[in-house]
């Protein structure tokens, strides 16, 4: 999708901007362009002033927009909001990326298909994902524009990414795939997360700072009480300053895990 000396225009919290130790710059010789966001999402407006200088050698070219859905806040693109963003870069000589590592929790979370937050809306390349739902491993790569995939198996190769015995890979997608799998992963893994967030707003010193639309609830927590919470339920902080946690359910996360973990919190949190 890219050259060296174009762009890639992302939020700040996106995970190839923070969690990927600069892999996507240094394999693709590009430049992330990150926009702040409170809700892990972005928007037109938030896009157009940083696609600028287009033409002048000076300046690096934006090419393609990243957005992900479920965002790494748990928040959820709507097709709308897809659907501007991918018009505003087509009509710019841009293409639309979309990192679906969550995507089924997305589409749970919309009770609408695939299709409907991806090629209906005008993705270009979507990242599909199947680890965050159920699989052993394996990740997939979708063209919607067919254009685009002409090299990449050459890509792929010089990248380590073509592993030997891929179909016990692509056995796992069959089987995600089949009769909803993943549709009842992630419903289930999105309805453990609303639990847990309705368990822990009860909690008079925890507070919700994200709408939880998937299966993340992020949430300040006195700092003092973290330590002893992460000994016996391992999870990320999120923002040190503001010490925001990060707390993740998952197809596997059960009701006794979900009560089990609010009421430790209440029992440690006073």
């Amino acid at each position: 999708m890219t050259e060296s000396y174009n762009a890639i225009i992302c939020t700040a919290t996106s995970h190839i901007n923070v969690d990927e130790c600069g892999a996507p710059e240094k394999a693709t010789g590009c430049k992330l362009l990150a926009i702040p966001s409170r809700n892990g999402k972005i928007t037109v407006e938030q896009i157009k002033s940083y696609v600028h200088g287009i033409g002048d050698q000076h300046h690096v070219q934006a090419k393609v927009i990243s957005i992900t859905q479920a965002t790494e806040l748990g928040t959820v693109y709507t097709p709308e909001e897809i659907r501007e963003i991918a018009d505003y870069a087509h009509e710019n000589q841009m293409l639309l990326h979309m990192d679906g590592a969550r995507l089924s929790n997305a589409a749970a979370s919309l009770k609408i298909s695939f299709k409907e937050i991806t090629s209906d809306v005008g993705v270009d390349v979507l990242s599909f994902g199947g680890t965050k739902n159920g699989l052993l491993c394996g990740e997939s790569v979708i063209f919607f524009n067919r254009e685009l995939a002409g090299n990449f198996q050459f890509i792929r190769k010089q990248g380590t990414q073509l592993p030997s015995k891929m179909r016990f890979i692509a056995a796992q997608f069959e089987a995600l795939l089949t009769n909803d799998l993943w549709l009842k992963n992630a419903t289930h893994a999105n309805k453990m997360a609303s639990k847990l967030a309705r368990g822990v707003e009860a909690i008079p010193k925890i507070k919700i700072t994200q709408t939880v639309q998937s299966n993340a609830v992020f949430a300040t927590v006195p700092s003092q009480h973290i330590p002893t919470l992460q000994q016996r339920y391992p999870f990320y902080i999120w923002d040190e300053g503001r010490t925001e946690v990060r707390w993740m359910t998952s197809f596997d996360t059960t009701n006794g895990d979900v009560d089990g973990f609010v009421d430790f919190i209440r029992d440690t949190v006073k």
